[in-house]
């Protein structure tokens, strides 16, 4: 994995929609499957962000780990500290957890994050469940 934390292609505009983002995502919450069958429940978001980026990474699926996300306020971006986990191919916001169940705030703060960086597209993962498949929440603005 490269130790910037980017993968395969960088491109400047975040709107950039690649043409079927249904294929994107399963794509997606497939690896993240194969990392939960592996790993099973239990560790830090960390570890799981990490091995799901070596995956995207072996698929040759572009994406950036941690990518800053201002805050637009008055028309002036302001650098709150906010990160995106993981961004998919510039089109899919994917945002990691390890709690106990997903909360409504979790499903709050992907919506936030889809807002403010103008994508459509976003993937909520419960690592922390005991099937992953009952972690996963797909979000579409």
């Amino acid at each position: 994995m490269r130790s910037s934390g980017y993968s395969v292609t960088e491109r400047s505009d975040i709107n950039c929609r690649p043409a079927n983002q249904d294929t994107l995502t399963e794509q997606i919450i497939g690896l993240a499957i194969e990392v939960h069958r592996a790993l099973g429940p239990g560790l830090l978001e960390s570890a799981y962000e990490q091995c799901l980026c070596f995956e995207l990474e072996s698929h040759g699926i572009p994406f950036r780990r941690q990518y800053p996300l201002a805050v637009t306020y008055k028309s002036v971006k302001l650098d709150c500290g906010y990160k995106i986990d993981i961004l998919v191919d510039e089109a899919v916001d994917v945002e990691l957890k390890t709690v106990e169940k997903l909360l409504p705030i979790h499903d709050a703060q992907l919506l936030t994050y889809l807002k403010l960086s103008g994508m459509r597209t976003g993937l909520l993962l419960n690592f922390n469940a005991p099937v992953l498949k009952d972690g996963i929440r797909r979000r579409v603005m």
